[in-house]
């Protein structure tokens, strides 16, 4: 198990969309186990595989680990469907988009199918905080960041916030 690197926008591997996974083997888990150092290195509570670089269909998740627990998910080939209709007001945020936070809405309820660390096929669904952070995680499977859901100025003004996020962080790393 390793910790990675989390890309952060503007990589323009973040808007790549990732490819189905053909089966759950021990590459696959050493990946997922990598995945979700890195997101607990980062103290996130989801990742997809393609926020270290591997364009596969593969999701991490915790949500307990804001409680100082431990509950680990994994996600391979998930499919998500049955929106609610309702909707959730979140303020969101990203690894890949670090110290930016903002409002998105997404549906309170979405089933999710996919197959767990072990390749069992899984049905179940998603509603309150595991929906919105299913849908997130899920958007950069399709090479989308929440970020591309605000207005073109917000979209504008966190990338530039990370720019230099990450310019004062090199500069740091060099002195």
């Amino acid at each position: 198990m390793a910790v990675r690197e989390i890309l952060t926008v503007p990589n323009p591997m973040l808007k790549e969309v990732s490819k189905p996974v053909d089966k759950v083997d021990e590459e696959l888990r050493s990946l997922m186990d990598d995945m979700l150092d890195s997101m607990y290195a980062a103290d996130g509570i989801g990742l997809a595989a393609i926020q270290i670089g591997v364009p596969k269909r593969v999701i991490v998740m915790d949500l307990d680990w804001g409680k100082g627990e431990r509950n680990p998910r994994y996600f391979v080939n998930p499919v998500l469907s049955d929106p609610s209709e309702n909707t959730l007001p979140y303020e969101e945020g990203c690894l890949s988009v670090p110290t930016y936070f903002d409002e998105v809405e997404r549906p309170d309820r979405i089933q999710i199918d996919y197959l767990d660390y072990d390749g069992k096929p899984k049905t179940e669904i998603a509603e309150g905080m595991f929906a919105v952070c299913i849908q997130h995680e899920m958007d950069h499977l399709e090479g989308v960041l929440f970020i591309d859901h605000l207005s073109r100025l917000k979209r504008q003004r966190a990338v530039q916030k990370v720019k230099k996020l990450v310019k004062q962080r090199e500069q740091d790393d060099a002195a």
